[in-house]
């Protein structure tokens, strides 16, 4: 396996570190999307995907575990990075909705996986649903959709 070019500003190749992730790299950490650090994805068959974070203080609250705002935004990332892997055509494109129920704190210093499922794939929409886990338990529960743009 080697390295696949997605979007010129992604580095996807396979995690030395990690058997069978794959990195979702933004080497330029001046843009929202580097905000995670550390973002692999898997595919897990057809229409599923895993992508895995390592959260550290840069995405603690004020209460020592990590912060919704931190899971939301690795929700979103995993609906494209997931979305990709999981075999969805995904381009360029937009969140249109999330929804997402948080069930359980999460914690500093453990892997984070955002499970997902595409439910349904258009010309225009991918719509999507999954769960965060950590260490067996699941923190949160969502539901969301992209829209997918004109390629310019």
């Amino acid at each position: 396996m080697t390295e696949r070019t997605l979007h010129p500003l992604i580095r996807h190749a396979p995690d030395p570190e990690h058997p069978g992730w794959w990195t979702w790299d933004l080497p330029d950490d001046r843009r929202y999307n580097a905000t995670l650090g550390k973002l692999l994805v898997r595919g897990e068959g057809e229409g599923r995907a895993r992508c895995r974070m390592f959260p550290d203080e840069r995405q603690a609250n004020l209460g020592d575990v990590v912060h919704g705002g931190a899971i939301l935004t690795f929700i979103d990332m995993a609906m494209f990075a997931g979305g990709y892997a999981a075999g969805a055509a995904i381009g360029p494109a937009v969140t249109l909705d999330l929804s997402a129920r948080f069930l359980a704190p999460a914690k500093l210093g453990a892997p984070l996986d955002c499970a997902l499922e595409v439910l349904r794939e258009s010309r225009n929409l991918a719509v999507m649903r999954g769960l965060v886990e950590q260490e067996g338990e699941t923190v949160a529960a969502w539901s969301g959709t992209l829209r997918k743009l004109a390629r310019r």
